[in-house]
């Protein structure tokens, strides 16, 4: 283990053990501080951040960039203040962290027996919606977490994840999209995070003017179960995080399983959009996403300085 590696350890384990006892509000203004200092030493992250917002709200002078990303890096410090905090949440506190709109996409398709697979992108806090649908509907649900280095931060978010009702299964190893085919023709719930793709093979989709890549997972799962495919969005509004579940996307009537990835994916990309579009600044994506961003070839010569 790296020195590097051994100090996001006890960085994280120390978030867990530390920040989960402060006080709500003096974990909330711990949140905001340690954004600003970061947002300030204009790193890798912000520039990434404000690169991706620049797509986002392309009529952005660098003036609302930079607001934008002063607010974005604030909105992904709650999330971590919230994550450390979670597991000692009551469930009262949970289920009232989170309103939801047009819910009954989820019950219906949960009623029908048939699974339900929920596509969200990396918007205010997914842990807190799962949080809230293991403990305010009491739906168990199955997800995926990218294995992080070293194993032993990975375990620690295993655990955290668990500990809050969800069964998590590791991205790579070959195994997870089996299982989570399982689950769903057993009638349960998959939750996945779907608008970065970590793998080699996933699907170009127009997004926000430009080509980028997500996941087919989400597609190809309901294709081959039947289950239903929603995506959703979430934004915080004040003290409390609200959500959508847009409609159903179906699945083509015709054309290869490729082409019919492709439609439905394009589609989970057009229902995102739509939510990072209205709130901006929930949308934590601090990495490379677009294809143009991703080929340093292609990249701006500020951007292979180290916007990352």
């Amino acid at each position: 283990m790296s020195a590097q590696e051994r100090l996001a350890d006890a960085l994280y384990g120390a978030g867990w053990g530390t920040v989960r006892k402060l006080p709500e509000p003096v974990a909330a203004r711990l949140g905001r501080t340690v954004a600003d200092l970061a947002w300030k030493q204009r790193g890798k992250g912000v520039l990434r951040l404000e690169n991706n917002y620049a797509r986002v709200v392309p009529d952005a002078g660098p003036d609302r960039l930079a607001e934008l990303s002063r607010a974005g890096m604030r909105s992904y410090l709650r999330y971590w203040m919230e994550s450390f905090r979670l597991p000692a949440w009551s469930a009262e506190r949970i289920a009232d962290g989170l309103d939801v709109k047009d819910l009954h996409h989820l019950t219906d398709g949960m009623a029908a027996g048939k699974g339900v697979v929920l596509a969200l992108p990396h918007l205010a806090n997914w842990d807190l919606a799962g949080a809230w649908v293991t403990t305010r509907l009491g739906i168990p649900f199955t997800t995926v977490a990218e294995r992080l280095k070293p194993e032993t931060l990975y375990d620690r978010f295993v655990a955290y994840r668990e500990g809050l009702g969800m069964e998590v299964l590791p991205h790579s190893g070959g195994s997870a999209f089996g299982t989570l085919a399982r689950r769903l023709r057993d009638g349960g719930l998959v939750c996945l995070v779907a608008d970065r793709d970590l793998s080699s093979s996933g699907v170009e989709v127009g997004f926000f003017g430009e080509t980028a890549r997500m996941p087919a997972g989400p597609a190809l799962l309901a294709q081959q179960t039947g289950a239903r495919l929603l995506p959703v969005t979430l934004w915080y509004d004040g003290p409390v995080m609200r959500g959508k579940v847009h409609p159903p996307v179906e699945v083509p009537g015709s054309g290869t399983r490729p082409e019919k990835t492709s439609v439905m994916t394009q589609a989970l990309a057009d229902a995102f959009a739509s939510g990072i579009a209205d709130h901006p600044e929930d949308w934590h994506m601090l990495q490379r996403l677009w294809v143009r961003d991703l080929d340093p070839a292609a990249a701006p010569e500020k951007d292979q300085k180290g916007t990352s």
